[in-house]
């Protein structure tokens, strides 16, 4: 959808909730990235952004998370290519709180995240949920879903795909075991989360927009990675709104 505001610019819907911002929408976007991109603290980006002349506080840095974070990593999610049709769902725990939750997380055979959901346990109740929001995120039923030997991931599968063919082997969901690393990474810079809901949105941006510039680098030459991280970092501009600013 499309508009026209001031002297005929052109606005998107995404440009319009930055209208009237004291700060451009490429820094806004900018420094979205850095903090969803890299195991960066607020303040850290507010020291890196004021060493190329920019003042922003961490504050807004923050906002600025809160706010577009979803949105971004929601516009990454609608340009990649379609899901593959081998899910790796996997959970781990981790503590809010002091109190241990678990994060459920699945990735196609690729290694690309399909979602996230933090819950209080990992029952058949949690897994049945997690395996819906699946399926109504990718619009489409697996061929094959590979999992540990969590036997309410089982049940759950039984009742919400039962179509599907199920693979249970603890060695064959290595790919979803390293999906993890990256997010126990981060959570070690943030030094945790305070809630629940806190973790469950800034996982779910983290998730699009962290693995959208994570090729698998090692089957890569240097100038073809160089190549191919040009070309994300250009779908990342458009999908924020800063290419056209």
């Amino acid at each position: 959808m499309v508009g026209h505001a001031g002297r005929g610019r052109p606005w998107t819907a995404r440009r319009r909730r930055t209208k009237g911002r004291r700060y451009p929408v490429e820094i806004i976007a900018h420094c979205v990235w850095l903090c969803f991109r890299f195991p960066l603290s607020f303040r850290e980006v507010e020291e890196l952004m004021l060493e190329r002349g920019v003042f922003v506080s961490h504050g807004m840095v923050r906002r600025w998370c809160a706010e577009f974070g979803q949105t971004h990593a929601g516009a990454l999610r609608r340009r990649r290519p379609r899901s593959g049709d081998k899910w790796h769902p996997d959970e781990v725990f981790m503590k809010i709180n002091g109190a241990r939750k678990y994060l459920w997380r699945a990735v196609d055979a690729d290694g690309t995240v399909l979602d996230i959901l933090v819950r209080s346990r990992r029952d058949t109740a949690a897994a049945r949920r997690f395996f819906r929001r699946l399926l109504k995120k990718t619009h489409t039923v697996p061929r094959v879903v590979v999992a540990d030997k969590l036997r309410s991931c089982s049940a759950a599968h039984r009742e919400v795909m039962p179509s599907a063919e199920h693979r249970s082997h603890k060695g064959l969901n290595n790919r979803a075991e390293n999906s993890h690393q990256p997010t126990r990474q981060r959570e070690r810079a943030m030094k945790g989360f305070r809630s629940t809901g806190g973790a469950q949105r800034f996982l779910a941006a983290f998730s699009g927009i962290s693995p959208h510039f994570r090729p698998h680098r090692h089957l890569m030459t240097a100038p073809g990675y160089r190549a191919e991280m040009t070309i994300r970092c250009a779908i990342r501009d458009q999908a924020t709104g800063a290419a056209g600013a």
